[in-house]
């Protein structure tokens, strides 16, 4: 029992140890950047286009109108306030901060920067990565410079966004999520399937269409769907989008994938009213329907050297 006891004892004091190194020590992504970014065209056009359209800031950071299909955003562009909850199956209560000048306007680019790319923001605290930082850091340097060239361009919108509130202990292990980037440079154009891979990392198609546990995604099941949202009627699951040709999209040629995302910019088109009791898609349709179409394209090329995956998904299932 003596025994026993002691090893106890230095369990708890480890763990003790452990908390105390990650509430003070932790996150350690080094200091924001002395960085000043040229706001010049080129840079604030490419920016439009990936916030809008490709890394999608746009969609959490703004208020998307749920009563219709796909959410299409609504107001508020910029200024945040989506919430992530428990009932969604996120361990806590997440909010999407306000990115317009009426938050940004004291941060400095070098501090916008840390928070994409790293997870830590002005203050020095952890990001939940419902905020893709780990994405956002593998990409070109050049991209971001843009991203943020961009957002400094958005009107100040006054809006107060509630601080996030992780539950235990998630509230502690948050600060152990922040990591380094790895920045890459974006490949040409002409290399298809290597600019896929870019801006698959860019999209994060990976995020949601996997298996997911504990917010990670399960190796193996990459691009395979599965990823379970939860909503008020019942849950909805992302589709298989391997090349598997009976429970993914092998079927599928480059000119159907293409037009599935480009349906829904088509001049004619508006996102139609669901019904209360109806399971809607997360999926912002209409705002990856922007992309052009070279860069769908190089994903479908890109996706095409995916590991084909048999899953079977059943894509709604009714509370």
């Amino acid at each position: 029992m003596k025994i026993i006891g002691k090893i106890l004892s230095a369990l708890f004091v480890v763990a003790i140890a452990g908390i105390i190194y990650a509430k003070t020590a932790l996150p350690d992504t080094g200091p924001a950047p002395d960085i000043k970014i040229e706001r010049t065209a080129a840079r604030v056009a490419r920016g439009e286009y990936l916030a809008n359209h490709v890394t999608v800031c746009m969609d959490c950071h703004s208020t998307r109108d749920w009563s219709r299909y796909a959410g299409p955003l609504s107001g508020g562009f910029g200024a945040g306030g989506e919430a992530f909850t428990q009932d969604m199956g996120f361990p806590g209560k997440f909010y999407a901060p306000n990115i317009t000048p009426y938050t940004l306007a004291e941060w400095t680019d070098g501090e916008i920067f840390r928070a994409v790319t790293t997870g830590v923001n002005k203050e020095g605290k952890a990001l939940f990565p419902v905020m893709a930082y780990h994405r956002f850091g593998q990409l070109d340097q050049e991209d971001i410079y843009s991203v943020i060239a961009y957002i400094r361009e958005l009107p100040a919108i006054k809006k107060d966004i509630p601080e996030s509130e992780p539950d235990f202990p998630v509230n502690i292990l948050i600060n152990t999520m922040p990591a380094k980037a790895a920045f890459t440079k974006r490949p040409s154009e002409t290399d298809e399937v290597a600019y896929g891979k870019y801006l698959i990392t860019a999209t994060g198609c990976v995020d949601c269409h996997s298996k997911t546990e504990k917010g990670s995604v399960i190796a193996g099941t990459e691009f395979g769907g599965g990823m379970e949202f939860a909503g008020p009627n019942g849950i909805m699951r992302s589709p298989n989008i391997t090349m598997h040709k009976q429970t993914g999209i092998g079927k599928w040629t480059k000119e159907a994938f293409v037009a599935r995302f480009k349906a829904f910019v088509d001049s004619n088109y508006v996102s139609p009213k669901i019904t209360p009791d109806a399971i809607n898609t997360p999926m912002p349709w209409t705002m990856y329907a922007g992309m052009k179409e070279q860069d769908l394209n190089a994903i479908y090329a890109y996706l095409s050297t995916v590991k084909p995956i048999d899953n079977q998904v059943v894509r709604m299932e009714r509370r």
